[in-house]
C-alpha cells in the first residue's frame, strides 16, 4: 500500500510500566509523586497522553492499588500542566503455572488472576479519559507466564469501560487481537471510532520487522485511530516508522531505558527525541485539547 504519512501526530508517554526494570534504571519512578512529576515532565516535553502504571513505593514492584492510581491522577490533575489521561488495565490477568510437568497448582507468588469489575475500579475511581484493554491472550518472555485476557473478560470489560465514558485503548500483541477487537466493535461493545496501540516486540508477540507491522496496520479499519511502538533499541526507528504509515507513537520508560548507548534516559528525554524525529519528518506535534478532539475523549471530574 502507497505511504499516507499522519501530520498530526499525538506523542504517549508510558511512564513506568509493570516489567522488573525498577532496578535497572534509577530513572524508572516508583512512588505516586515519583510517577506523577515524571507525567509531568513528559508532558511539558511534548506528550499529549500519559500512559501510567503503578508501584509499591518501597519495593517498586508492580501494584493494582487503587489509592496509587488515585494519587498519581489527582497529582497530576492538580498540576498546571494539562495532559490526556490513560491508565493501565492490563493488570489482574497473570497465570504463572507450576511448571512443565506439574503446572496445577499455579505458583502463587507469580498468579495475580482477579474479576473484570476488580480489573477496572480504579478506572471507575479515577476516570481517565483513555485506558487499555489488552485484546488476547499471551505467552510472554517467561517459561510459565501467560498473560490472560478471555473473550468474555474483555466483553465485560469493554462494556465497563465504554459506560464509564473513557475510551478504551485497544492493546494489540499480534494480528489477533486486532481480528478480536474488530469483533468487539461489530457487537457494540466498544465505539466505532477505536484506539488502537500496536505492540511490536514484545515476546512472544507480533516480532518488530516492518513486515509485520505493515500487516497490522494493514488490518486496522479506516476510522480507527492507531499509535505504535516497539521496545529497546527499536523504539526510536518505530517513532518514524509509525508516523510514516499513518499513525502515532508511544515512547517511555515502560518499553525502553536508554537514551544512547550507555546512557540511561529520563521520560522527557525520549519524548523530546521522539518530537524532534516527528518534527523532522514534516508532521506537527498535537496537544491533549487537539487530542481529545480527534478521539472523541470525554474529561471528567473523579469521584468522591
Amino acid at each position: 500500500m502507497p505511504l499516507a504519512m499522519n501530520r498530526e501526530v499525538f506523542i504517549t508517554c508510558a511512564v513506568t510500566g509493570s516489567g522488573a526494570t525498577q532496578d535497572r534504571s534509577p530513572h524508572v519512578p516508583r512512588s505516586p509523586r515519583q510517577i506523577a512529576d515524571s507525567a509531568i515532565a513528559a508532558a511539558k516535553a511534548g506528550a499529549a497522553v500519559v500512559h501510567c502504571h503503578v508501584r509499591d513505593p518501597e519495593t517498586g514492584a508492580p501494584s493494582r492499588d487503587r489509592g496509587l492510581f488515585r494519587e498519581v491522577t489527582d497529582r497530576i490533575r492538580d498540576s498546571d500542566t494539562d495532559v490526556v489521561l490513560n491508565l493501565t488495565a492490563g493488570m489482574g490477568g497473570d497465570i504463572t503455572f507450576g511448571g512443565i510437568d506439574a503446572p496445577l497448582p499455579v505458583d502463587e507468588a507469580g498468579t495475580d488472576m482477579a474479576g473484570a469489575s476488580e480489573r477496572v475500579a480504579h478506572v471507575a475511581d479515577c476516570l481517565p479519559e483513555i485506558c487499555t484493554l489488552d485484546c488476547g491472550t499471551m505467552n510472554f518472555a517467561e517459561a510459565d507466564y501467560v498473560m490472560t485476557n478471555t473473550p468474555g473478560m474483555l466483553q465485560a470489560m469493554g462494556r465497563m469501560m465504554t459506560e464509564l465514558g473513557v475510551k478504551p485503548e485497544i492493546e494489540a500483541f499480534d494480528t489477533g487481537h486486532l481480528w478480536y477487537a474488530k469483533q468487539l466493535v461489530k457487537d457494540g461493545i466498544l465505539e466505532p471510532d477505536a484506539l488502537v496501540q500496536l505492540c511490536m516486540g514484545v515476546p512472544w508477540g507480533a516480532p518488530d520487522d516492518l513486515n509485520t507491522f505493515m500487516a497490522m496496520v494493514n488490518n486496522i479499519p479506516s476510522e480507527w485511530t492507531f499509535s505504535a511502538f516497539a521496545l529497546g533499541r527499536n523504539q526510536m526507528p518505530y517513532v518514524a516508522a509509525s508516523v510514516l504509515a499513518g499513525g502515532n507513537v508511544r515512547v517511555g520508560l515502560e518499553d525502553n531505558l536508554m537514551l544512547d548507548k550507555g546512557v540511561l534516559a529520563e521520560n522527557w528525554q525520549l519524548v523530546e527525541r521522539a518530537a524532534g524525529i516527528v518534527e523532522n519528518l514534516g508532521a506537527r506535534v498535537i496537544g491533549p485539547d487537539e487530542v481529545r478532539q480527534k478521539l472523541n475523549l470525554r474529561k471528567q471530574a473523579p469521584k468522591g
